[in-house]
């Protein structure tokens, strides 16, 4: 399934971001990579993706929110996905349907890093979809 939609995928950890890239190249998506907030950026300002995973803490604990707000403002229809351990990690979660969270929490969905291959692809579609 040859597709022209591109995908970015923001993550300070390099093996995480290379397996992603990987899995979703064989889905037969596009693929940007960066490895931080402040890379994303500079690719944002030339390049509008089709749909974005970002890491939430990078640089900063919050990188991932305020990379999210950022491509929302510049491209409100461009679906973007938070990939996280923070909730594995420190058992804290974030539920983007509650009002209140939905609006400073700029991400269509929130997903547990290690999610299996064939759940990825699907909500990568679903999100593309409703585009």
């Amino acid at each position: 399934m040859a597709t022209s939609k591109t995908i970015l995928i923001v993550d300070d950890d390099q093996d995480y971001l290379f397996q992603t890239k990987l899995k979703i190249e064989k889905f037969g998506y596009q693929v940007i990579t960066a490895e931080s907030q402040r890379e994303a950026e500079l690719i944002i300002d030339k390049t509008m993706p089709d749909l974005a995973i970002i890491d939430l803490m990078m640089e900063n604990e919050d990188s991932g929110f305020i990379l999210s707000y950022k491509i929302k403002k510049k491209y409100p229809a461009v679906p973007v996905i938070i990939a996280t351990a923070v909730a594995t990690e420190t058992g804290i979660s974030f539920d983007i349907n509650d009002e209140n969270n939905r609006k400073w929490i700029k991400a269509d969905l929130f997903l547990e890093k290690g999610i299996r291959s064939d759940l990825l692809k699907d909500e990568i579609d679903r999100l593309l979809i409703k585009k």
